[in-house]
């Protein structure tokens, strides 16, 4: 691996095996299928799945958000690694659960544009990002928060991918905390575990290490390698930037004059997306 290597990803599978001892708030993890939440995924699952079943005492949530105006491409990948996760954790007792949060209906992109005649998205006014990604993702944290007092909010944000994104993350530490205060839910915590990793580390990382539920890393490197974009994280406050330029997102996008993503695949073969593009 480009940085990484086996001690300092078994040090990695301690600190998550620690905290996930250390008290009884159920996690939830953001997956949006890109390649920095299956990272941090997979490497909750490899060492949730290394410890010792006696040891299971609270659930662990992978949260996923449709748009309803998702590129089908990425739907179908999302969808097929959450049915892989759900079949592995039933088969094998592991803690691990899958969501899919959609907006509400009165809430969906197209019955704000033509239902509402709300002015199509733009950088000034990007009403969709609250709507159809905050909205369900934050109520799901808070009904477990509801219920269980505190969660903790799994996501695979890295200082390197962003100045901005280095400086959301600095602004929100605890100190002496590897966990983070949410910037918008209140008991709500944030753990990155990935936070200095690079893209290399990333990538090495997905091609290295074998997927833990069965699943084919090789499939996401395809995806980006037709797409040449960057995906949407799954979005639980304003503090995270929604999409850039280049990105996996909603094929209705009007904040990009073109959308990258979905034309890549078009150009590698999938013709069929030509009328969304």
């Amino acid at each position: 691996l480009p940085h990484l290597n086996n001690t300092i990803i078994k040090n990695h599978y301690k600190e998550i095996q620690e905290l996930y001892l250390k008290d009884d708030s159920p996690w939830v993890i953001g997956f949006s299928g890109g390649k920095d939440s299956t990272a941090t995924l997979q490497l909750v699952f490899e060492s949730i799945k290394q410890m010792d079943t006696k040891m299971y005492h609270k659930d662990i949530w992978v949260l996923s958000s449709d748009t309803r105006v998702e590129i089908p491409s990425v739907v179908e990948k999302v969808d097929t690694t959450l049915d892989l996760i759900n079949k592995y954790s039933k088969k094998h007792n592991l803690p691990f659960k899958t969501q899919l949060v959609k907006p509400e209906a009165d809430s969906t992109f197209f019955v704000n544009i033509i239902g509402r005649g709300y002015p199509a998205p733009t950088r000034t006014f990007r009403w969709c990002t609250d709507r159809l990604k905050i909205q369900p993702a934050s109520k799901f944290i808070e009904d477990k928060v509801s219920e269980y007092g505190t969660v903790i909010v799994v996501l695979g944000n890295r200082k390197k991918e962003s100045i901005s994104r280095a400086q959301s993350m600095a602004n929100h530490e605890i100190k002496g905390n590897i966990l983070k205060k949410h910037s918008t839910l209140t008991n709500a915590f944030v753990y990155t575990p990935i936070e200095d990793w690079d893209i290399d580390d990333v990538w090495g990382y997905l091609g290295f290490v074998e997927s833990p539920w069965g699943e084919d890393n090789e499939n996401i490197v395809k995806m980006y390698r037709k797409a040449g974009g960057d995906e949407c994280p799954l979005v639980t406050d304003t503090s995270t930037s929604s999409c850039g330029n280049s990105r996996f997102g909603c094929w209705t996008c009007t904040v990009v004059s073109q959308d990258k993503s979905i034309q890549g695949f078009i150009e590698n073969g999938e013709t069929w997306l030509t009328p969304m593009a």
